[in-house]
């Protein structure tokens, strides 16, 4: 009895069991299948329309013209370079503020801190709108300039320029850089900071010796972030209004609601979403190769 006692084996819990093949697939139905309804139905749609001209039938005839067409080349180009621009000037000014906030005690920090959490939640229409009452034709700055030198007009135009469209996009999207950069900042090692300051180094070699390299994951997250949603911006440009800035959204959206070109506006929407799917996909790699 002793043997079979000392021979038996521990008793131990009964392992976890996997749901079968069968109730995992009943489990993944209703999220792919409100997907499907939600997402994929209407792309699939877009993409049908782009192959049905109005001219009936299935045909790229659509995708010929607009690709072949001046005015999808320059929405193309004034789409990417405002994108880029935009992002770099993101990276810069969401680098220094995060710097400031994090580094720099001064009060109100935290506040200012979670300000930027509240901030996300804006619509892109409200800072433009907020820039147009400032910067407008008719907004605070020409008007104190009027009422000071008594002239006509006041100088600032330039909130209807491609410049009023990247500082709007700037002022809007540079939150989205500073939220990543305070969250690696605050798991940064302040003792690092502290003793390359008692060896007498400077601000300058501190930040790109020590802070940058930390925080290069997070600008990259935050840059193509900010890089992916200024290539589908649409509420900054219609609300600026720039009537000679078209980007790929305000593309479609003429194409569609002015000229009742849907083939056409099917089209460009596409290649909208393949670069931003592309660039998505190419951020993935970079990002899965450096180890961020």
């Amino acid at each position: 009895m002793s043997e079979a006692v000392a021979g038996a084996r521990p008793r131990r819990g009964r392992p976890r069991r996997l749901p079968r093949p069968r109730t995992a697939l009943l489990w993944a139905l209703p999220p792919t299948a409100l997907l499907a309804v939600v997402f994929l139905y209407p792309l699939a749609l877009v993409v049908r329309q782009s192959v049905h001209p109005d001219t009936g039938g299935t045909s790229l005839r659509p995708y010929a013209d607009v690709l072949a067409s001046g005015a999808f080349r320059e929405a193309l180009w004034t789409t990417v370079w405002l994108a880029l621009a935009s992002t770099a000037g993101c990276l810069l000014l969401g680098f220094v503020l995060a710097l400031v906030i994090a580094f720099v005690p001064f009060p109100g920090a935290r506040a200012v801190s979670r300000f930027v959490d509240v901030f996300l939640s804006f619509p892109s229409f409200l800072i433009t709108l907020a820039l147009v009452f400032v910067y407008g034709t008719a907004g605070m700055a020409n008007g104190l300039w009027t009422d000071l030198t008594g002239a006509a007009e006041g100088p600032f135009r330039f909130l209807t320029t491609p410049w009023g469209v990247l500082l709007a996009e700037i002022t809007y999207f540079t939150p989205f850089v500073m939220r990543p950069l305070l969250a690696a900042f605050s798991q940064l090692d302040t003792a690092q900071v502290e003793v390359a300051g008692s060896l007498g180094a400077r601000a300058p070699m501190i930040v790109r010796r020590i802070i940058l390299p930390e925080a290069l994951p997070a600008l990259a997250a935050g840059g193509s972030l900010v890089l992916v949603l200024c290539l589908n911006e649409f509420g900054i440009v219609l609300f600026t209004g720039a009537k000679d800035v078209t980007t790929l959204p305000m593309l479609v959206y003429g194409k569609a609601i002015l000229e009742s070109d849907y083939p056409g506006a099917c089209v460009v929407a596409v290649v909208n979403v393949l670069i931003s799917v592309g660039l998505y996909g190419l951020y993935r790699v970079v990002s899965r190769r450096a180890g961020a």
